[in-house]
């Protein structure tokens, strides 16, 4: 620049300019509260390995196991437990890492075409390996979309493509997707009386206790727009039989509303980068309240009711409001309260996300063999074979630590 168009930029605009590229140039220090929250996320489903439900069988009369084998397991159908926060919050954080991404290949220089390129291979990759994961207790690969990195993957390129849209469109986007996602399963026709539920496999016992009447029939299991979209997709693969249902009721289109979840980690990040170095405390509670209460009243209303399963569009608002409420205790605890030292057995986890995701999925078995083999079945029960699935699963949680640790240490994250 000459010196002549320098003397003609105005003091304000040189400065404004200043900030901007200091903006740009200057990364900003790594949000802990966020690796923390992403480490519980992970550490509740490595924690699967503990097997609370079997100790409650054990223990029938126990109120403390009960308690922590149902928030260890899904519910049937409408509700939450604590292990239904999962997939939400790891969806939800994909959301907040965006504008962190961006501004970290921006800084960079990378070209707009060059990020959404790399987008577009990363979506593929997480749709891949959520496929793979899927497969390896399968024949023939095993081609379903319900996991829960192939449902980040299928809806990762159109929130990489929403970020660079100014807030409001961010937020009416969001409505859209909502809005139209609960307007096609309104419109597609409910079951009958004389449904065929067994055909779809739904147990008498199911039918008699989550069944929807009326409006909310639409939103039932194996007989909703989204199994049908899965009998018509899902057979277009190589299969070792015809496809008629997911036994969970679990389906390929919930990752349209799953977008909706990672739209609002989206608006979370971006409420970071715009607050910094504040904490935007006050919005993600607002947030929290006006979500949960949104999808409250979606569900008593029978408008659309909060069911994980199937990602209803309430089950969006009402897990996003619950994800801005961890998001919200983790800033509180660790940036207001400044107690990072606690969440650091969490970081060392959720920084590592990708690599305890395959730890859970492929080396369970083998940890899990090799203790019972070296350590021998006597000391596995030396607290009563009641607890023998428990302990099992602690050693086998600390052994996932250990190596995660090791890798923190090496500084050895994988990446997508």
């Amino acid at each position: 620049m000459s010196a002549a168009t320098t003397q003609a930029i105005a003091p304000e605009e040189a400065v404004a300019r200043v900030k901007e590229a200091s903006t740009v140039s200057a990364p900003p220090p790594r949000n802990i509260a966020v690796d923390a929250y992403r480490g519980l996320v992970m550490v509740l489903m490595m924690g699967e390995v503990m097997r609370w439900e079997a100790t409650a069988r054990a223990f029938p009369n126990s109120t403390f196991w009960s308690i922590l084998g149902y928030n260890q397991s899904h519910v049937q159908w409408a509700g939450m437990s604590l292990h239904d926060t999962i997939q939400p919050g790891f969806t939800f954080l994909a959301g907040v890492a965006l504008p962190y991404s961006i501004r970290s290949r921006q800084r960079k220089g990378e070209s707009f075409p060059h990020m959404l390129f790399h987008t577009m291979w990363r979506s593929l990759l997480l749709v891949a390996l959520g496929v793979f994961l899927r497969s390896t207790d399968s024949p023939i690969t095993y081609y379903t979309f319900e996991d829960t990195l192939s449902q980040i993957g299928l809806g990762y390129t159109f929130a990489f493509l929403i970020a660079f849209l100014k807030p409001r469109w961010q937020w009416m986007w969001l409505g859209i997707i909502l809005f139209g996602y609960w307007l096609a399963w309104a419109l597609y026709p409910a079951p009958g009386a004389n449904y065929d539920w067994a055909a779809v496999g739904v147990s008498p016992e199911f039918v008699q206790k989550y069944l929807y009447h009326g409006f909310a029939a639409h939103w039932n299991k194996n007989s909703n727009l989204g199994n049908a979209f899965d009998i018509w997709f899902l057979n277009l693969f190589p299969r070792t039989s015809r496809f008629a249902f997911n036994e969970g009721g679990y389906l390929t289109l919930s990752f349209i509303p799953t977008l909706g979840t990672m739209l609002l980690g989206l608006i979370a990040g971006r409420w970071f980068h715009e607050n910094a170095p504040k904490i935007p405390l006050k919005k993600f509670a607002i947030a929290a309240v006006a979500l949960m209460a949104a999808g409250l009243l979606l569900h008593f209303t029978g408008i659309n009711p909060i069911v994980k399963r199937i990602w209803t569009p309430a089950w969006t608002l009402w897990s996003g409001g619950v994800c801005f409420a961890f998001l919200a205790a983790f800033s509180w605890v660790i940036d207001v309260k400044g107690y990072r030292k606690i969440a650091f057995p969490l970081v060392v986890v959720g920084m590592n996300s990708i690599a305890a995701y395959l730890m859970a999925h492929l080396w369970e078995e083998f940890i899990l063999s090799s203790f019972k083999i070296h350590l021998g079945m006597r000391f596995l029960n030396i607290f009563g074979t009641g607890l023998e699935p428990f302990f099992l699963g602690v050693l086998t949680m600390l052994a996932y630590w250990v190596m995660l640790h090791w890798m923190y240490k090496k500084k050895l994250f994988i990446r997508i």
